[in-house]
């Protein structure tokens, strides 16, 4: 049993390095140029606009363009198919961590990453759905269901510190910004409204 625990922390201990040294990897120069480059892309997009007019004073709001690429949705549509995932989902019954519009903020913060699609992975689509949680929920005992299905319901106490020191590197890669508006959600689901993870409404709490 401790050997086996041994080597669960070591793989996960791998993809924290894996994760966090992608230029020692030949396909990893795109991916290490995205995430030095995010500040400046993101400069970019702020932008302003008339929100109204009250009396000789315009009204301005300051608004984001969304992040999420069309890489990023395929991305995110393929790691549904990931056997993990697709138990994390049919265990999560009420929805409490996994929900249309929790599932929805994933694929946006692989937009704000910025990696190339084909780079994310299963650990990154946990690590996106905990930050989403953590934003909108916050509550300890439906996050920690991620910690159970993606390092093991045995092992996940041994490990989880670990994922933790990933999200903090997954989160300063989104440029520190968690929050998506229900909008942004709308928008993204929309791209594939009849796809059945859309279809994850909650509905009450049980």
């Amino acid at each position: 049993m401790r050997g086996r625990k041994r080597k669960k922390l070591t793989d996960v201990k791998a993809a924290a390095h894996k994760s966090s040294s992608l230029a020692s990897h030949p396909r990893s120069s795109e991916a290490v140029s995205e995430l030095k480059s995010w500040n400046k892309r993101e400069q970019r997009r702020n932008i302003w606009t008339i929100d109204h007019i009250e009396g000789t004073k315009l009204r301005m709001n300051k608004r984001r363009r969304p992040s999420y690429r069309p890489e990023d949705q395929e991305a995110f549509y393929r790691l549904l198919e990931d056997p993990v995932i697709q138990s994390f989902l049919e265990a999560d019954i009420f929805l409490k961590v996994s929900d249309k519009y929790l599932l929805s903020m994933v694929v946006e913060y692989f937009g704000r990453v910025g990696l190339p699609g084909h780079l994310y992975n299963r650990i990154h689509f946990f690590l996106a759905l905990y930050i989403a949680s953590d934003m909108e929920e916050d509550n300890p005992t439906s996050k920690r269901s991620i910690f159970q299905f993606l390092l093991g319901r045995e092992h996940w106490p041994d490990l989880y510190k670990e994922f933790l020191k990933l999200k903090v590197e997954f989160f300063h890669a989104m440029g520190h910004r968690a929050w998506v508006t229900p909008e942004l959600c709308e928008e993204i689901q929309a791209q594939n409204p009849h796809h059945w993870v859309w279809s994850r409404a909650r509905q009450c709490a049980p």
